[in-house]
Order: C-alpha cells, then structure tokens, then sequence
C-alpha cells in the first residue's frame, strides 16, 4: 500500500488538471519537513492553477518559516489579487492580514 504521499504524487500525475491533489501534495510536502519540496509544490500548482486561492497562505506561511519574507510577501500579494478575481473576502483578509505581520 503506498503511503499518502505516494499517493498524492500518483493522484497529481494522473489528474493533472485538478488542483486538489497538487494542494494536498504540496501540504503534505510540509508534514513531512520538506518546507523547500512544499514551496516548489505549490510554485507548480500555481504555474497550472493561478487562481487556486487556498495555495496563496499556505505557501506564504512556508516561505516565512524558510526565512524568505520577500517570497512571502510576493505570495501575499499574488493571493490577494487572485482572491479578488475569485470574490473571496474572507481569503483576502486572511492575505492582508498576515501580509501586514510580515516583518519590513
């Protein structure tokens, strides 16, 4: 039996135009440690989905723990114009929100 991210790899190889298990690769990438692998998980998911919203806070988050505030910032800000595309207040908050908590 695989194990999840076995099968997360398997599930975005087979369903390449679903941004599901892109996200969930990427989130499990972070589970496991591998904050550089989740980062560049979710640099695919938004070269395919651009505005996959959920992706936004969530790589942000990785890159303030690698100590890349400027690739933080960027998600941020990329977030924030991509969930005003999708109407969504509420992740645009959440963006605006940790975007300002960004050290300068």
């Amino acid at each position: 039996m695989p194990s999840r991210l076995e099968a997360l790899e398997m599930m975005v190889s087979r369903e390449p135009n679903d941004p599901f298990p892109y996200y969930g690769l990427a989130l499990e990438y972070r589970s496991a440690g591998r904050l550089q692998d989740c980062v560049e998980g979710f640099r695919r998911l938004r070269a395919k989905f651009p505005d996959y919203v959920p992706m936004y806070l969530m790589a942000a988050q990785v890159s303030q723990e690698l100590g890349a505030t400027n690739d933080a910032r960027r998600w941020c800000e990329d977030g924030i114009e991509a969930a005003g595309r999708k109407r969504d207040g509420h992740a645009r908050g959440e963006l605006e929100s940790f975007l300002g908590g960004l050290p300068e």
